[in-house]
């Protein structure tokens, strides 16, 4: 698809999401956003450039974004309690429509972080981590197997039904942590962390303003020389998340950009915490 097929399909697929009734799960919901994503990933990754769309375009994709935001939100949702209920949740992770997605995006930053550590970080944080801290949990059971996980959500239900998620497991749970604070209002306990993740709709309000305040409190607050590892998207895909500018990682040495051209949505950014 060229430029302008792209914007088309998006534009069509906007209006049908937008006169939803309800972004809970249902088969229309399922259906349209499964539409949307595959029409973004089958796009030509370097045919598009958000940042030059025309201003209506502008204005439909950061509604767009905020409208993915709420349709994965109570996804997440709905998978964290129905998978709590059963006998092993961590067990039936598969039955997430985008566990795959997670696990190869998660093998991802697992291997680029990898580049860049010199020995097995001991305390990760997630801010952002959801109902359903799938990042977390997939790099605590299969690639971080004695660290522990740090996660920080605003919402009180997010982190009660996550900490249900993982309760039960009994060689997780006592590596997982979870904190109902808006990261602005976390200071010292940053620098404990050895690396950072930025969950991509994080920010989301003012894709610009509010994540750059964000990241330029992480660069105030984490430890010198630990790893800050955002999710951004490029082309087609930054219709669906946030794009974050290099320009706000002041504070910051970029070590590695990585876009995707495979079913893995999300760009991955490593950055390293200045040294002064």
């Amino acid at each position: 698809m060229n430029n302008q097929q792209v914007v088309e399909v998006v534009l069509e697929l906007y209006q049908q999401i937008s006169r939803l009734e309800s972004l809970k799960p249902s088969k229309d919901v399922n259906m349209l956003f499964t539409k949307l994503v595959t029409s973004c990933l089958a796009a030509d990754e370097a045919a598009i450039d958000v940042s030059k769309l025309c201003s209506d375009t502008q204005e439909m994709r950061s509604h767009l974004i905020k409208l993915c935001g709420e349709a994965e939100a109570l996804l997440e949702t709905h998978y964290s309690a129905h998978l709590a209920c059963l006998e092993n949740p961590l067990q039936n992770l598969h039955l997430f429509p985008y566990f795959d997605n997670y696990i190869k995006l998660c093998h991802l930053e697992f291997t680029i972080l990898t580049q860049h550590l010199t020995k097995c970080p001991t305390r990760f944080a997630f801010v952002g981590s959801g109902p359903m801290p799938l990042t977390s949990i997939i790099l605590a059971m299969d690639h971080f197997t004695h660290s522990h996980f740090h996660n920080y959500d605003i919402d009180p239900i997010a982190n009660a039904l996550a900490s249900r998620l993982v309760g039960s497991h009994p060689g997780l749970s006592p590596r997982m942590f979870f904190h109902t604070s808006d990261i602005m209002d976390v200071t010292s306990d940053l620098k404990d962390y050895e690396v950072v993740f930025l969950a991509a709709l994080v920010g989301m309000d003012d894709e610009k303003e509010e994540k750059a305040s964000i990241v330029h409190h992480l660069a105030t607050y984490m430890a010198p020389g630990a790893l800050l590892v955002l999710r951004s998207a490029h082309g087609a895909r930054a219709f669906l998340y946030p794009v974050v500018d290099h320009s706000h990682l002041p504070g910051f040495q970029i070590l590695t950009v990585h876009h995707p051209v495979d079913e893995v949505v999300n760009s991955v950014i490593v950055a390293r915490k200045k040294i002064k």
